[in-house]
């Protein structure tokens, strides 16, 4: 069973529990608007479903509702971003935001976070760059939920990756993926719904392949991006982004990633400070001048999404569903499942708040 509110609604709610956290007014609605993006686009494993777990890591100590975020060491295209501890939704934003100001100065510009927290979707800091002419790139490293390839120790997250490219009349290619076969979320919308997950998703505390939503809970790992055959490139990429994110700025990598779960300690040895992030702003003029670039972005896009489909099938663009799941949501609202309803309510009582 279902429950649909509107985007202005959760909105109002969502952001009252962040200024309930004690987050100025201008990053309770950045939060928001960050959170809230996750629902819009159809990945309901990142959106209002995680505000709870939000709001327990803040009770636990371990978000601090008013980061000072600041850089620590810079370049002319490069920074290290110190996040203070801070939401990964307002922590991301602000660090994305130097990345497109060096981009704009320099060409390009590239940030490594740490001392951050779970930042939301991928996609939503990618696309910052669109409206600058530029290409975004987005990543995070994340709790040690899943086992490298032939391995059963859970060693990297579900690391996912975004790249987001603007076109000129076709709607901008937007790709924003885990490197694992399915993100954590899905495994929790699967609990929710009291449903197998497919095979390849998940194994086993043995290593066995297992279709159980709770394996992982079980002792058992998610599986990286690419099947039986083909995990080691999912490995590869998971392995990148954790490097990129962490190795590289200061904070904590592999299985010394703080969980985001807060009934779980982080590490007691850690390794650096936090969770870490890594953004990219190419400004596309430094490469050809942009109306030519997006002319030809179009002419690839037309190209792809024209392409003969196999019997039943349509030929997608990476962000063609999101894109379209946003239209529909901001008209007709936002379905939410009954445990996401419960956790809500009770989210609001904390705060005096009515769902």
């Amino acid at each position: 069973m279902t429950t649909t509110l509107s985007y202005n609604h959760l909105f109002a709610f969502t952001e009252s529990v962040f200024l309930g956290m004690g987050c100025p007014e201008a990053d309770a609605t950045l939060a928001t608007e960050v959170l809230l993006s996750a629902d819009l686009r159809g990945i309901d494993s990142h959106g209002v479903a995680r505000l709870v777990g939000y709001v327990r890591l803040w009770e636990a100590g371990r978000i601090n509702a008013t980061p000072r975020v600041g850089i620590v060491h810079e370049t002319p295209s490069t920074a290290v971003v110190d996040g203070d501890g801070g939401l990964g939704l307002v922590v991301a934003p602000k660090a994305m935001a130097i990345a497109l100001e060096k981009a704009r100065l320099v060409g390009t510009g590239w940030v490594s976070v740490k001392n951050s927290n779970h930042f939301g979707i991928a996609g939503y800091h990618a696309m910052k760059a669109l409206a600058h002419d530029m290409i975004g790139m987005a990543m995070t490293n994340a709790s040690p939920l899943v086992a490298p390839t032939h391995s059963l120790d859970r060693l990297l997250g579900t690391n996912p990756i975004a790249v987001a490219i603007p076109a000129g009349d076709q709607p901008d290619f937007v790709a924003d993926f885990a490197t694992t076969t399915a993100a954590n979320g899905k495994l929790e919308i699967a609990q929710r719904k009291q449903l197998p997950v497919p095979e390849g998703w998940v194994q086993n505390a043995d290593g066995s392949g297992s279709t159980d939503a709770n394996a992982v809970k079980n002792g058992g790992a998610l599986l990286p991006l690419g099947g039986e055959t083909g995990s080691h490139k999912g490995y590869c990429l998971g392995s990148i982004v954790d490097i990129f994110s962490a190795v590289l700025s200061g904070a904590n990598y592999g299985p010394w990633v703080p969980p985001f779960v807060a009934f779980l300690q982080p590490p007691a040895d850690p390794v650096g400070q936090g969770l870490g992030h890594f953004f990219g702003a190419m400004r596309i003029d430094a490469f050809r001048p942009a109306a030519e670039f997006k002319a030809h972005m179009d002419n690839w896009i037309s190209t792809f999404r024209n392409a003969q489909a196999v019997e039943g099938k349509k030929v997608l663009i990476p962000g063609d569903p999101e894109r379209e799941m946003a239209a529909v949501r901001l008209l007709d609202g936002i379905p939410l499942l009954a445990p996401v309803i419960q956790d809500l309510e009770a989210v609001g009582k904390k705060f005096g708040l009515k769902l």
